[in-house]
């Protein structure tokens, strides 16, 4: 009877090299990758047949002597952390400018505004004639854009703010303009020191919901790296602080300001991630914002974005400071029955079709939040 297969293990048979010095038969235990030739001490080495390109020949192949021999290349570079940025050139020495401009009229509704389109417009004409914004660069969501990603609708007004700081880079520069219906719900979490959370009402609000300060702070505010600089100019009732920015710019009739500190209790950081971010708002918290060609004269505006390019036309744009002292300035006059019309702006909207109107009597007051305080009328404004 045969043994059984197995029974007895026979050692694989030795593999016969060549010294790749003196070409002296060496046997090669199996297995190994290296011998050593005791005739010249040389050390040949096999390659690894599973990492050798095919062959039609069954030699084994030989690596030079050690002296000669070529370490392995270093393996590649990690990829870059700006793979992620968006297509094209690189920004230059001034940085990009990207912006977001969002008008929504809400037209045959019951809660239609008349100038929230010509804010649009004219906050996108003054973008690219007076800061050089890129008409490429800035994109519009309004009822009159065309393409179904262009309605101000949730989750247009969602991608486009996601859109904004997308492989954002320091030197550059973002603006979010947006003009339209405002509200505030109850907060539960104890983050507000108000108890309300600030909303902004898309085109599709009543079927869709509002979009929370909360998550506007998530998305365009803590993001933000070190050298990125966001201004946002929201025209919308109860604005205040509707990008959760830490503090707010408390500034008294006389021209006087100190910072109140909304930072939330729970320790919460809304700020950004090293970044820069103000915003203009149209009234405070427990206040409404109203269009009226009260200011213009001509056409339906949002009051706030009116009295901003108002600032800005008129030379009162060099400071922070300087643009909301005028800005209340001219709202307070209107309030008391001043024909604002006219004046450098004028040649802004007289493009425009005549609009609606709201009686006069302004009473809201502009207000500035910031993820930071600073000397107001020191630092320059700057987009």
């Amino acid at each position: 009877m045969y043994p059984p297969p197995g029974m007895y293990n026979y050692p694989p048979p030795l593999l016969l090299v060549n010294c790749s010095n003196c070409h002296t038969p060496l046997q090669l235990p199996h297995g190994a990758r290296s011998i050593c030739c005791a005739v010249c001490r040389a050390v040949t080495h096999i390659a690894d047949p599973r990492s050798a390109p095919p062959s039609s020949s069954t030699t084994t192949q030989l690596s030079p002597p050690s002296s000669t021999h070529t370490p392995p290349p270093p393996p590649p570079p990690a990829p870059s952390p700006y793979n992620h940025a968006p297509p094209g050139p690189p920004p230059n020495v001034h940085g990009r400018k990207k912006a977001v401009i969002c008008g929504i009229s809400y037209r045959y509704s019951s809660h239609e505004l008349k100038g929230c389109l010509n804010d649009a417009k004219c906050m996108r004409y003054l973008l690219i004639n007076k800061f050089k914004f890129p008409n490429e660069s800035i994109l519009m969501l309004t009822e009159e854009e065309t393409g179904p990603n262009r309605s101000p609708t949730k989750g247009n007004i969602r991608m486009a703010l996601y859109w904004l700081v997308q492989g954002c880079q320091p030197g550059d520069s973002l603006v979010f303009h947006y003009s339209g219906h405002g509200s505030r719900q109850r907060n539960y979490n104890g983050d507000e020191v108000d108890g309300y959370d600030e909303t902004l009402c898309p085109l599709d609000f009543e079927t869709q919901g509002m979009i929370v300060d909360d998550e506007i702070n998530a998305t365009i505010v803590r993001p933000l790296p070190h050298g990125v600089k966001l201004h946002a100019i929201i025209d919308a009732c109860h604005s205040g602080t509707v990008l959760d920015l830490p503090f707010l710019c408390s500034m008294s009739s006389t021209g006087h300001y100190g910072w109140e500190d909304h930072r939330p209790r729970s320790g919460l950081w809304k700020g950004t991630n090293g970044g820069e971010a103000i915003s203009f708002s149209g009234c405070d918290d427990n206040q409404t914002s109203v269009d009226t060609s009260a200011l213009s004269g001509i056409t339906s505006t949002g009051a706030m974005t009116f009295c901003f390019i108002q600032a800005i036309e008129s030379g009162h744009g060099s400071t922070y400071g300087n643009i909301l002292n005028a800005m209340r300035a001219t709202i307070r006059s209107a309030g008391g029955g001043n024909d604002f019309g006219g004046g450098t702006v004028t040649t802004l909207l007289s493009m425009l079709l005549t609009g609606g109107s709201l009686p006069g009597g302004l009473r809201q007051e502009p207000q500035l939040t910031a993820c930071e305080p600073f000397d107001v009328y020191r630092k320059p404004f700057t987009l």
